[in-house]
């Protein structure tokens, strides 16, 4: 949507349904000066936001994608802008690669201090078009939950070990508001790495390892602009989503959460039922063919 066309009140729209947690420089560069830090997905989107802006504080980052290309013309940007950025490629659907890499940092950088947990894969499909399409599911459980989840594992000793340590877990606003048709593989493999995270966080802070979660709301970036419904909701754009993602990496909250979010995730669990009523109307209305398409 441009935005000579957006209503009036659309910046307060956007505050309530996505956030706008801010941090300023200063207070960034404080917490995250002569730091380490390894960003996943830090190729495009909220990943290379959050990278240049944690570079731009004093922060020496690493970053972790797919493609070496890509995370190479990121980490020109940061050096031409003064900061220190070092290049991991390793697909994180790949324990051994996972395994691998992590071994390379230890050994290059001696340990990470803080982890932001970035890298995701989304999927907005109908279960009907899944029936011969299990490996949606496993693909989305790869990146989304079992490769954090591995990651974590090969991080977690040596920060332990060191006793510092803070894990950032970019996660969706998706697994606090009741659930939507379509978005079944998306959801439950995001819902998965949370709760693994809050579980194992309980059992590592007393070793000053910290973790926050950040519930980001709709970001318009190459990962959400394949579904055109999203295009026109109210979103937030990556340096904005970066903004929640340092906040929570300077602060260390149990989470950041948009406003409306903690409303909906109440109700939705007091009327789980009718909730749930509610959106199978929608899927069925939505579901509908066009006249067009007759």
């Amino acid at each position: 949507m441009e935005t000579a066309k957006r209503p009036f009140g659309w910046p307060l729209l956007v505050a309530l349904t996505n956030g706008r947690t801010r941090i300023t420089d200063d207070r960034l560069a404080f917490a995250v000066r002569g730091k380490v830090a390894l960003v996943t997905g830090s190729s495009y989107g909220i990943g290379e936001a959050t990278a240049k802006r944690l570079a731009r504080a004093g922060a020496t980052v690493l970053l972790l994608a797919r493609t070496a290309a890509q995370l190479e013309v990121v980490a020109e940007e940061i050096r031409a802008d003064g900061g220190k950025a070092f290049v991991y490629p390793a697909n994180l659907a790949d324990p051994a690669a996972v395994e691998e890499v992590v071994a390379k940092v230890l050994a290059e950088h001696g340990h990470v201090d803080v982890l932001v947990s970035n890298a995701g894969k989304s999927i907005r499909r109908s279960v009907a078009d899944s029936y011969q399409r299990f490996h949606d599911i496993e693909r989305t459980n790869a990146v989304n939950y079992l490769g954090p989840a591995k990651l974590v594992l090969e991080l977690l000793p040596s920060m332990r070990d060191r006793g510092s340590g803070h894990i950032v877990n970019v996660s969706t606003a998706g697994v606090r508001t009741p659930p939507m048709a379509r978005w079944s593989a998306y959801l439950a493999s995001k819902s998965a790495f949370d709760m693994w995270l809050r579980c194992v966080s309980q059992e590592v802070r007393d070793d000053g390892v910290t973790t926050s979660t950040v519930y980001m709301g709709l970001v318009h970036t190459r990962m959400s602009s394949p579904t055109p419904l999203l295009n026109s909701l109210p979103g937030l754009s990556p340096e904005q989503a970066a903004d929640q993602v340092c906040a929570a990496v300077a602060g260390k909250p149990h989470n950041i959460t948009p406003p409306l979010v903690r409303p909906a995730d109440a109700l939705g669990n007091l009327f789980r039922v009718p909730t749930d009523r509610l959106f199978e109307q929608y899927y069925r209305l939505s579901n509908r063919p066009r006249k067009e398409d007759r």
